[in-house]
């Protein structure tokens, strides 16, 4: 991607999944890249692509300004730390408040305190993507809180778009759809054992939606759309979310 050679970029949640494809697709556009997330295996995963790894905790302020402190100035940050679990609407049991909470705490909370501690850090003209779903435009039975939380992303990107423009930074979220995942794996399997399907019903089902066949899309189907709202190219645009996902939610 033209205009991302040399560029110091951050993501979050960089240890696996998404968060990896992306951090990979920015250090071959020749970009230095910080892989963070809040389990060791980070640092194995990030010399595998060419990255650094800093292991924090995105919900721990203290941890967060630490590992920012190693990466230093920064022309872009990806906010892709995420948690993703059933939560039911009827469970009331403390476990289940628990993980709602949690799950907030890490996908919007998490976000916030990222990005609050990478401000002073943020080059004149920096970029800013987050990571939405395709559940941030939708309601999807039995996972309230992720869905909460992928809703409030959309719109602290398009708050933080208004509130940071003048400075020249621009903000944009990337929302894909079901893509080759841990998290998306096991949510399939959490459905299917809840429905008594197959668990390849229940993908059957998600390709299904989608006008434009492919099955699943994997991280590096949705990496470019990172890399675009962070080059030059989407130099003009800012509060937006774009949807990866081949069409299975129109926007």
């Amino acid at each position: 991607m033209s205009g991302l050679s040399g560029s110091r970029v951050l993501v979050t949640g960089a240890s696996r999944g998404i968060g990896l494809g992306v951090a990979r697709a920015f250090v071959e556009a020749g970009a230095q890249v910080w892989a963070l997330a809040e389990d060791a295996a980070v640092h194995d995963a990030a010399r595998g692509i060419g990255a650094r790894g800093l292991l924090a905790d995105v919900t721990e302020p203290g941890a967060v300004a630490e590992a920012l402190a190693q990466a230093g100035p920064l022309d872009v940050l990806v906010n892709n730390a995420g948690l993703e679990r059933l939560t039911p609407v009827d469970d009331a049991s403390p476990e289940a408040i628990a993980l709602f909470r949690r799950i907030m705490d890490i996908n919007v909370a998490g976000m916030a305190i990222v990005t609050a501690h990478a401000l002073p850090s943020l080059s004149k003209g920096a970029r800013i993507v987050n990571t939405a779903s395709i559940w941030g435009r939708v309601g999807e039975p039995l996972f309230s809180a992720y869905v909460a939380s992928k809703h409030a992303v959309i719109g602290l990107t398009k708050t933080w778009a208004a509130e940071l423009g003048p400075r020249g930074i621009r903000v944009n979220a990337v929302a894909p759809g079901w893509v080759r995942t841990e998290a998306a794996i096991r949510s399939a399997r959490v459905l299917a054992a809840r429905s008594g399907r197959a668990e390849g019903e229940i993908i059957a089902g998600v390709e299904a939606a989608q006008p434009l066949a492919g099955g699943l899309l994997e991280p590096e189907d949705v990496a470019g759309a990172y890399l675009f709202l962070a080059s030059p190219a989407s130099a003009n645009i800012t509060g937006q979310t774009l949807g990866i996902d081949r069409g299975e939610v129109p926007w």
